[in-house]
């Protein structure tokens, strides 16, 4: 018997492999689908708007699990999350909690999508002036700060046109509150010759209400950034799912 009938009664031998992969034609593959309700093709075909938040998260997880397709993998982190806003705002931590995004790649892929929103969001803001558009700050402090398992004090630094320079979390607390140094905040403000800012912080418990202390803190920093010429326009206070800004409240 020649090498290749060898390989070939080998091959006959062995018992069929079942279909692995996206290429499986599994209901839990997006090649599993028909054509006409294939995200990706539907994508290219009538454009993003077309698809649902399921459909544009499945197209980009593109497999399931065992058990459990790609499309039921992405409804359930969709209402998991409370809707892709919330998705978007989770941590690494929090999504290697999820079943069926243990693996890096995944976890890479969703975080990755979340880091181009917030550089998006900066660059939009440091182009335009950032009070032509106030929900637009509230969504910018939301990705940075608002899934966050510790109080975060950050502040926004603006140019003369009220520009974004850049945002920095200058504080770092616990879960229920943070020590901040007005003198520190100064300091930053005139190395990056910023004429106004705004505050942000979260509150981890969920509520966005300010407290007294906040209100506090917020009228210490303008009294101590006025000496300097640079105003406080905002605090931003956010939790996920909601953000406050004090200045909408009349609390400024």
């Amino acid at each position: 018997m020649s090498s290749v009938a060898k390989g070939q009664d080998f091959r006959a031998a062995a018992p069929p492999r079942p279909p692995q992969g996206p290429r499986a034609g599994s209901a839990g593959t997006l090649l599993g689908l028909p054509l006409d309700a294939r995200p990706r093709e539907k994508l290219l075909t009538r454009g993003p708007a077309a698809l649902s938040d399921t459909e544009l998260l499945a197209l980009l997880l593109r497999t399931g699990m065992a058990g459990k397709g790609v499309f039921a993998l992405a409804q359930e982190l969709v209402d998991g999350f409370g809707g892709l806003a919330g998705l978007l705002h989770a941590g690494a931590e929090e999504l290697k909690r999820i079943k069926g995004l243990g693996g890096p790649a995944k976890r890479a892929e969703l975080l990755a999508v979340l880091e181009l929103a917030r550089r998006a969001m900066a660059q939009q803001l440091r182009s335009r002036e950032v009070f032509s558009s106030p929900d637009a700050v509230m969504h910018y402090v939301q990705l940075h700060l608002a899934r966050q398992a510790h109080e975060l004090f950050a502040v926004m630094f603006l140019d003369a046109q009220n520009r974004l320079i850049q945002m920095e979390v200058m504080f770092r607390g616990t879960l229920t509150q943070t020590s901040v140094y007005p003198r520190e905040v100064v300091v930053r403000a005139l190395k990056l010759e910023a004429a106004s800012v705004v505050l942000a912080h979260n509150h981890p418990s969920g509520t966005v209400q300010p407290s007294r202390a906040d209100e506090a803190l917020t009228q210490t920093l303008k009294s101590a950034l006025g000496l300097v010429d640079v105003r406080v326009l905002d605090h931003v206070i956010v939790a996920p799912g909601e953000a406050l800004s004090m200045a909408q409240r009349g609390l400024l």
